[in-house]
């Protein structure tokens, strides 16, 4: 195909199992606001980028996979702080992997309260 019939990436959705308590982690831990809440799912948003949909699941549900029985993520994000922000989401008690150095560029994992495999980088 010669054209692009796409324009943007528009919203991400990933599984959680309690969606009260998942957006509001995701709303006072990382920051995101809060568009609108159905019930069932809840749409949010940080100052740029697509928006960020959290759908109530199956308790098995995670929006990572795996590679040789391994969590792999799924979404990825950017900080210009992530020293500062590892030690916030640590402070805060989320579960964080130490942040590491890939060719110039620091990053880590963690995780959100329904198991989702989460990386960030800067």
């Amino acid at each position: 195909m010669s054209e692009n019939l796409l324009n943007a990436i528009h919203y991400f959705r990933i599984p959680v199992v309690d969606l009260e308590r998942s957006v509001t982690w995701y709303t006072e831990i990382l920051g995101f606001q809060l568009r609108f809440n159905t019930g069932n799912l809840a749409v949010l948003a940080l100052p740029s980028g697509p928006l960020f949909v959290l759908v109530e699941a199956d308790k098995d549900s995670r929006g990572h996979f795996t590679i040789n029985g391994q969590p792999e993520f799924s979404v990825g994000f950017t900080t210009s702080r992530i020293k500062d922000l590892h030690n916030h989401l640590s402070h805060n008690g989320v579960q964080v992997e130490p942040i590491q150095e890939d060719n110039g560029h620091h990053l880590f994992y963690f995780y959100d309260p329904s198991g989702n495999k989460l990386q960030v980088h800067n």
